[in-house]
């Protein structure tokens, strides 16, 4: 007598969620102001020209004045040297607001992010902060320029109240530039090393947990266009 055994049904699968459409990527004029990492007052500039003045011209302007203003008064307490990020908002922020459809425009971010990393670099050497600390201020800043680079490769546009809570470039710079000549750059400096380096690692950590659990596989629209 043999035994009939049943098997199990089957039970019924959960329905997959459904993919989110791929995110279209984003247009190159479009990444190149996102890269500019403009705060509100070169923003509010940029509103006032009403996009009317090309970046690039100011941009190269302002790299060779902050230069010639770095190298005579970087041994001054209060030379020259503090005032190099005023002169920089406003050759380059005028132009904030241009759609950067230029031939060349794509050398603006490069700009400003040398005349940045430069001029928080040189005027910490020159006022006594110590080397660690500029390096940790200046790799924040760095992390956070990379990893906006990289959302844009993945179609993703950064949210527009990162802009205003991370100061800006010319926040930034201006913030070192009147604690400079206050004496209190070591304090700034390190200020600025852990609010921005909270800001940003936060935000992007929160940003890329719920954009992988939305989409899954991250993909590289870039090589996928080449």
């Amino acid at each position: 007598m043999t035994s009939l055994t049943r098997e199990p049904a089957p039970r019924p699968s959960a329905p997959s969620r459904p993919a989110r459409p791929r995110p279209a990527p984003l247009a190159p004029p479009e990444r190149l102001q996102i890269y500019r990492d403009d705060g509100p007052i070169c923003r509010a500039l940029g509103r006032l020209a009403r996009g009317q003045l090309p970046p690039l011209p100011g941009a190269t302007i302002a790299l060779v004045v902050t230069v010639v203003l770095l190298s005579a008064g970087v041994g001054d307490v209060r030379g020259p040297a503090l005032f190099a990020p005023v002169v920089v908002l406003l050759l380059t922020g005028p132009a904030s607001t241009h759609p950067h459809d230029g031939r060349m425009d794509c050398l603006v971010p490069p700009i400003i992010r040398g005349i940045e990393y430069g001029c928080l670099t040189v005027l910490g050497f020159a006022q006594g902060v110590s080397a660690p600390l500029v390096y940790v201020l200046v790799a924040v800043l760095a992390f956070h320029h990379y990893d906006t680079v990289y959302r844009t490769r993945q179609g993703l546009r950064p949210p527009e109240w990162i802009f205003r809570a991370g100061l800006g470039w010319e926040g930034r710079m201006l913030i070192v530039a009147f604690t400079g000549l206050s004496g209190l750059l070591p304090f700034a400096y390190a200020a600025l090393a852990v609010y921005l380096g909270v800001l940003f690692a936060g935000e992007s950590v929160m940003t890329w947990a719920r954009t992988g659990r939305d989409s899954g596989v991250m993909v590289d629209l870039e090589e996928v266009e080449a």
